[in-house]
Order: C-alpha cells, then sequence, then structure tokens
C-alpha cells in the first residue's frame, strides 16, 4: 500500500520552497517525496507534476538529449570607430600560393589616407585549423598591418552572400560562361558540365560564345537555335574585332562578375578588352591603386592555343579579382575542362535542367507519381527521353550516384562537423577546431604487440603453429 501523500497546503509550499530554493532540487534520491514506486492513481495532479518535475531534474546529464549544434554565423564587420589602429577590413581581391593580396574597404581613425590601397596577408593559423577557408572575393578583418611596408594578417572572415565552387570565389553577383566557336570548338558534354554547374549555385549567369570570326553565319545560327532548344539564350561577340562588348559592358557595373570557362576561349582576353575601353577618373576609389602600379591591376597575360590539341595552355593559373570603373570586379579565372559537380544532389539534378522544368510545368497540375522520382522512365514519370541531351543526364546521374554512394560508405549519414565551439568570458561563443578520435594519442604497448602477432598468424602455416603450441606447452 503506497504511503500517505501531505496535504495540498504542504505540497505547495514544498514547491514553492524548491522554486526560491534552488539547492533543494538537489535532494538525494532517497530524499523527498517518495512517490517512486506508487501508482500515478493515486496522487493529485499537483503532486504528480512535482514529481515528474524533480524527476527530470535528476536525470544524468549523459542521458539527455544533446541539442543541436546549429553553426554561429560570421561576424558582421565592425565600423571604422572600433578598429584598433592595426586593423582594417577589406576585399580578398587576389590569392596565390599562401598570400592574399586584399583592398582597404575601411580603416582606423587616422589612417583614411591607406583607404583604396593594398596590402599583401597571410592567413591566420587558427582559421586553417578550423578550416575555415578564405575564398577570393570574401570581407575579411586584416590584424597586424603594416601600414609601411603594406602588410598584415588575416584573422577572421565576414559572412558570404553566394559562394562558387569552381573556381573558389565568394560574394558573386553573375556569372558569365565563356566558350569559343572555333579553336577550341564547342563539346556540348563540357557545355553541359559548365550549365549545371552553374544553375546549381543559384547565382544569375549568362552564356556567350567568342571568336564568331572564325566561323560563318550558318555556324552561329546552329549553335543560336540550338541553345535555344536547351533553354538558353546566348550571346555572341568577336574580342579580337571589338563586337558585341557593349551587351556585357552592361552588366558589370557595381557588380562582381566571374568570367569561367574551358581553356583557350579568350577569357583574359575578354577582361582586358572590356576594362581597356573604360576610363577611369582621379576621383574614383580605385584609381590610387593605378598610381601604386599593383601587378595584379595590369592587364592580364593571354597565351595561345596548342596546335597540337588544339585546346588552351592554361596561362592563367590563380584566381584574382579586376577592379573596374563603376565600382565593379571581374574574376580571372584559371580555364578547366571538368567542373566537379560537388554540390549537385542527385535528387537537385534535375532541376538543373531547362527541358525537364519546362516538362514539369507543361504537365501541371499532374506529377510524377514518386516524390522520390529521378526521371529514369518510372511508372507514372512525366519527363520523357526524347530530348537531346537525355543522354548527359543519365550520365551525370549516374557519376553522382557512385558519388554519394561513395561519401555514404566513406562518412555515414551522420557527420560531425569540423569545429565546436566554446563559451567563454561575457557568454562569448569562440570557434575551436575538433579533433578526430584517438588520431592524437600514443598507440599501446599492447596493441603493437597485438599487431607483431597478427603477422606472424598470416606468415606461419598451420604446421608451424602446431610446432608453437607444443613449445608453449612444454614452458
Amino acid at each position: 500500500m503506497p504511503p500517505p501523500l501531505p496535504s495540498t497546503a504542504a505540497t505547495t509550499a514544498a514547491t514553492a520552497a524548491a522554486a526560491a530554493l534552488p539547492h533543494l532540487a538537489r535532494l538525494p534520491r532517497g530524499g523527498g517525496l517518495r512517490l517512486r514506486r506508487a501508482s500515478s492513481s493515486h496522487y493529485s495532479p499537483l503532486a504528480l507534476g512535482h514529481y515528474q518535475q524533480r524527476r527530470h531534474r535528476h536525470h544524468h546529464p549523459r542521458l539527455l538529449p544533446a541539442p543541436a549544434a546549429s553553426p554561429l554565423p560570421p561576424p558582421p564587420p565592425p565600423p571604422p570607430e572600433e578598429l584598433l589602429p592595426s586593423q582594417s577590413t577589406g576585399l580578398v581581391a587576389a590569392s596565390q600560393a599562401n598570400y592574399m593580396r586584399v583592398i582597404v574597404g575601411s580603416a582606423p581613425p587616422g589612417r583614411e589616407q591607406h583607404l583604396g590601397g593594398d596590402l599583401l596577408c597571410v592567413v591566420r593559423a587558427l582559421l586553417k585549423k578550423i578550416r575555415r577557408r578564405v575564398l577570393v572575393g570574401d570581407r575579411v578583418l586584416v590584424g597586424a598591418v603594416d601600414w609601411a611596408d603594406r602588410r598584415g594578417m588575416i584573422e577572421d572572415v565576414f559572412e558570404r552572400r553566394t559562394e562558387v565552387a569552381d573556381p573558389p570565389v565568394a560574394n558573386v553577383d553573375r556569372l558569365i560562361l565563356l566558350f569559343s566557336l572555333d579553336q577550341p570548338q564547342p563539346e556540348p558534354a563540357t557545355l553541359t558540365r559548365f550549365l549545371v554547374d552553374a544553375e546549381s549555385t543559384g547565382i544569375p549567369f549568362v552564356l556567350v560564345f567568342n571568336k564568331v570570326e572564325l566561323v560563318d553565319d550558318q555556324t552561329i545560327a546552329y549553335w543560336r537555335d540550338r541553345m535555344k532548344s536547351w533553354g538558353y539564350d546566348p550571346l555572341f561577340l568577336s574580342v579580337d574585332q571589338k563586337s558585341g562588348l557593349s551587351a556585357l559592358e552592361e552588366m558589370l557595373e557595381g557588380q562582381t562578375t566571374v568570367i569561367v570557362g574551358p581553356s583557350g576561349v579568350g577569357k583574359s582576353s575578354l577582361i582586358n578588352a572590356l576594362r581597356r575601353n573604360q576610363n577611369i577618373s582621379e576621383e574614383d576609389p580605385i584609381h590610387k591603386l593605378v598610381e601604386q602600379n599593383s601587378k595584379w591591376f595590369g592587364e592580364q597575360r593571354v597565351g595561345t592555343v596548342s596546335k597540337k590539341s588544339g585546346k588552351g595552355k592554361h596561362t592563367t593559373r590563380h584566381v584574382s579579382l579586376l577592379p573596374i570603373a563603376g565600382g565593379g570586379f571581374l574574376a580571372d579565372t584559371p580555364g578547366f575542362n571538368q567542373p566537379s559537380l560537388t554540390k549537385v544532389t542527385k535528387k537537385g539534378l534535375a532541376e538543373t535542367f531547362p527541358e525537364i522544368r519546362k516538362m514539369l510545368a507543361e504537365n501541371e497540375p499532374s506529377k510524377c507519381l514518386f516524390n522520390n522520382c529521378v526521371h529514369l522512365g518510372e511508372r507514372g514519370c512525366v519527363v520523357k527521353g526524347d530530348w537531346e541531351r537525355y543522354p548527359y543526364y543519365l550520365q551525370l546521374l549516374d557519376e553522382i550516384k557512385i558519388r554519394e554512394s561513395f561519401q555514404l560508405r566513406t562518412f555515414g549519414t551522420k557527420r560531425e562537423g569540423d569545429v565546436r565551439y566554446k563559451t567563454g568570458v561575457m557568454g562569448v561563443k569562440q570557434a575551436e577546431p575538433r579533433l578526430e578520435l584517438k588520431k592524437h594519442r600514443r598507440v599501446s604497448r599492447k596493441k603493437i604487440n597485438q599487431s607483431i602477432l597478427d603477422d606472424i598468424d598470416d606468415d606461419l602455416d598451420e604446421d608451424d603453429w602446431f610446432d608453437v603450441k607444443q613449445r608453449s606447452r612444454k614452458r
């Protein structure tokens, strides 16, 4: 029979005392109200609620569900009056080896004459440990600035608006996919990979074909009609003859534009042509960079197409932002023929093809029978395979499936982040690198001896093991 309960008034008083004195809540398991062995039907709702509250309080901390650790957003840029005399904020304009070229955007009071200048910086080791990568186009905090030698160290990275994986550039406003109609000729498979990669970023982009002077009007009309069947309206221009550049110049003002494409299509030549047509006034903030004769501000190096393979020779070897009049930037990037497509998933691949989006829109309100349909001709699928790029879609889908299955076997479904956050003074959370378990521990002697025995076990035959056992018995 359960022991008698105290009255309601006594229970209310005990609850109030526990709330007023927190140390009363840390009673031993045997103290307080003995409700553990009794049924809940014998007690009033007030006593039962007090029991459940007390029981939850005595849970072991390791048994409680851990709160989900959401990554902290990077801090906003501080105002100039809060900067130290040896600090500044700026834009990463170029990256080569272990050095970053940073354009000073804000300086502490008394250092306003350095606005618009550039600093040669290294990255703080802590950012490398916590794997916070610094990209071209990032807004960064620079510390330990030597204003005389124009050097410093990048201490923090501010929040990014957008990010492009290939090439690695941050805070991009527009992409220009540049291909040439000849020398080298466009390949549909390579063109599809670049288009899928651009669609997956969510950044506005425009498709441009260069070297129209090397082909006839029939070839231009063929590629225009073919791209329209793919769902794109390309631009055609000639950097050599300076024709068709006016349409691009209207997109550049006040924006960070990245030009991507294979090697040899004329990316550096296009950048030189666009920047050569603009007159930079002395009132422009970037005029100081012209006076300093920065190496990265001059014209980009241009190479020739290989006569043997008919492709480019990788003249541009690193990413750099080149300032232009009107406050915008042009990013010259190394040429590559195979975008990695690391951010494209199996479910999201169909959204990167305008042909599939058009078929789904035309069949509304009816949809595919299955929600996880990947449009491989499943039962009830509204996407047919009678379009030109369907074989490329199947090829990319198989590639992504292999990559995702490999990642599932290697990392599993749950993977902890490389960064953990520690609460410091005044509740400020600081990022720390998360060390891998048992990676920094010394291997025990027992494990070493066991590994030696395992190696011997692999080398010995059954007869040799019989002799070893007989000798051990005699001992």
